[in-house]
């Protein structure tokens, strides 16, 4: 089970609360809580609202959330049905301080380099059955755009070649082409997210990308829709994570 996929359509949604109004607003839209994340305040500033970088949904309904920020999404999330535990790694500074919970998931798989990943999540994706995955790549989350339980999208060529080993299917994109703000580029999973097992979340138009044709052609290819959450070019908000709260 990917745990970026909810079973059912998500009903609560957490994205980049400096996310522009224009992906709110088509959030809303979608029947489901919108929760906007607080800013990380030490982690550097591009990534510091990125859900991703401060916690991993273990399975639709827990989630393992960074002690930096994690009173605010225990009062935020009260009367949810949610288990929201604690991490134990506290985020900091630059690469690769701010890593420990970025990790990758396709299937029964978790991807990392998990010299650098949070003790307590690393506990809870042991109990869940995972085959661990290393690699050096520390955004590996960052750098995964889910499609379905076997299908991802990445730049990283790295991560290509480990899933395509184990026979997953990997669409092998361009970096770049993705804006994050004070950074060279963004990447592609931050610019994703999935609301259901058939509906993938797009932060903005793939225009400008030179792979848009490839990446919808894939997407559609596993009969999965497209919801382009804005009219503007594609940016980086650190995925969307929808849960199930039932």
């Amino acid at each position: 089970m990917n745990s970026f996929i909810p079973k059912e359509d998500g009903n609560i949604i957490i994205v980049a609360g400096n996310a522009d109004m224009e992906i709110m607003e088509t959030l809303r839209r979608e029947n489901a809580i919108v929760i906007p994340t607080v800013k990380c305040a030490d982690v550097d500033d591009s990534i510091s609202y990125h859900p991703d970088i401060v916690m991993h949904p273990i399975n639709h309904n827990t989630i393992v959330i960074a002690p930096n920020v994690f009173d605010y999404y225990q009062d935020i999330m009260k009367g949810f049905n949610l288990k929201i535990i604690k991490g134990e790694k506290e985020l900091s500074g630059k690469y690769p301080l701010d890593i420990a919970y970025n990790v990758g998931r396709i299937s029964s798989s978790a991807v990392h380099n998990f010299k650098y990943t949070d003790e307590v999540l690393k506990f809870y994706l042991k109990k869940e059955g995972l085959r661990f995955i290393d690699v050096n790549q520390g955004y590996t989350k960052c750098s995964m755009a889910i499609v379905d339980e076997c299908s991802v999208i990445t730049a990283d060529i790295p991560i290509y070649r480990e899933l395509k080993k184990i026979n997953y299917d990997v669409l092998l994109v361009e970096p770049g082409h993705i804006y994050l703000e004070n950074q060279k580029y963004g990447f592609i999973g931050g610019a994703t997210g999935n609301l259901s097992k058939n509906k993938m979340l797009i932060s903005g138009n793939l225009d400008s990308h030179p792979n848009k044709k490839e990446i919808e052609g894939f997407i559609y290819q596993k009969n999965i829709n497209i919801l382009y959450l804005s009219q503007k070019p594609i940016v980086d908000i650190g995925t969307i994570i929808s849960l199930n709260c039932n």
